[in-house]
């Protein structure tokens, strides 16, 4: 199970809820897998996920726009790059079908991609934006 952490919050609240949603939707697909609910369940929050993560990523996109967030280039870069890495997950998915080591290998990428994400990218995002007077509230 993985946890929310308080050294992952950026102080931005509405960053900080939604990355707390997407950690949630990966136990929910462990929680899925271990407890036998079946291979719809597991793609029915795995779509969750992604659609989450979208929106998540046009959320903080949408305040580097507003804010003129100076590496907003790179930092929309990085999303779409695990959009498609996440795309490719989801059909390895698809092709295989669901197993331990490939949900395994969905929740570990997606969770490492995010923690380190957000320390080494969503903080300074996050902190410039606030510097512009918006905390998310």
């Amino acid at each position: 199970m993985y946890e929310w952490n308080p050294v992952l919050e950026t102080g931005h609240e509405k960053i900080d809820e939604q990355h707390k949603q997407l950690i949630s939707a990966l136990n929910d697909i462990n929680d899925a897998w271990h407890n036998g609910k079946g291979s719809d369940e597991i793609f029915k929050t795995l779509e969750f996920l992604t659609k989450y993560t979208i929106m998540h990523f046009s959320t903080e996109e949408h305040l580097q726009v507003k804010y003129e967030y100076p590496e907003y280039n790179s930092h929309k870069q990085l999303h779409e790059d695990f959009k498609k890495a996440v795309k490719g997950l989801t059909q390895k998915l698809i092709d295989k079908g669901p197993c331990e080591d490939l949900i395994k290998e969905v929740t570990t990428t997606v969770i490492e991609w995010l923690y380190n994400h957000i320390k080494s990218k969503d903080f300074h995002m996050a902190a410039y934006i606030k510097s512009k007077g918006d905390t998310g509230k």
